[in-house]
């Protein structure tokens, strides 16, 4: 005697899917051109953010150590800079900024590239590096005050070779590597122009348990 098979008391017949009506050419087209906006305006915009606003760049060096290290990853901000540009005005950082700009000096030994530094020295500022320390006389302080004490390298300058007896004129910034020991610099090649500033640290994102704001 076979089995008898049992059923349980679900629908076994399967739902005849509706046919979708066709879209029309018109709504393709333009779904199509649309797409096509969006795949060619990203890397422009990326292209005109990196050019204008702000950039990527990994520290390649030992001339910012202990503030930054060798193959640290930065965002650099480039809005002062273009906007400054725009209204032909100089791009003047603050004293303790660190920047990144051109120098296509002989001595870099590669024509040109790009040098990190934090700047020192601002114009009217009078600059003297004399028996290890450094000194600036400006209007606000005659007497000279030593800025390695007080701004954010305090603690990590501990002395500055050279003797430099620098006043810096208009649409110039003196600048100096944290690592005064081993860092090519304004004691070596004197001032740079504003015009050759390219942007201003604002973030170091890698390595990502040291992310910090600048």
């Amino acid at each position: 005697m076979s089995d008898i098979p049992i059923y349980s008391n679900q629908n076994t017949q399967q739902a005849v899917p509706e046919r979708q009506p066709p879209r029309p050419k018109k709504q393709v087209s333009r779904e199509l051109i649309s797409t096509l906006a969006i795949i060619i305006a990203a890397p422009l915009i990326a292209f005109v953010l990196t050019i204008f606003v702000f950039q990527s760049y990994e520290v390649d060096g030992p001339s910012m150590e202990r503030t930054l290290q060798d193959k640290d990853r930065l965002i650099v901000n480039k809005l002062g800079k273009t906007w400054s540009s725009i209204t032909r005005n100089d791009f003047l950082p603050k004293r303790y900024d660190i920047i990144v700009f051109n120098y296509s000096g002989a001595t870099s030994g590669s024509g040109e590239k790009q040098l990190i530094k934090r700047v020192i020295g601002l114009p009217g500022d009078r600059v003297v590096v004399k028996e290890g320390v450094v000194t600036i006389f400006n209007d606000e302080n005659p007497k000279g005050f030593k800025p390695d004490t007080q701004g954010p390298e305090n603690g990590v300058i501990t002395t500055t070779d050279g003797n430099i007896d620098e006043t810096i004129e208009n649409g110039e910034v003196f600048v100096l590597g944290d690592n005064r020991e081993n860092s090519l610099d304004s004691r070596v090649f004197g001032p740079i122009g504003t015009s050759d500033i390219v942007g201003k640290l604002t973030l170091r994102i890698y390595p990502l348990d040291n992310v910090e704001r600048f």
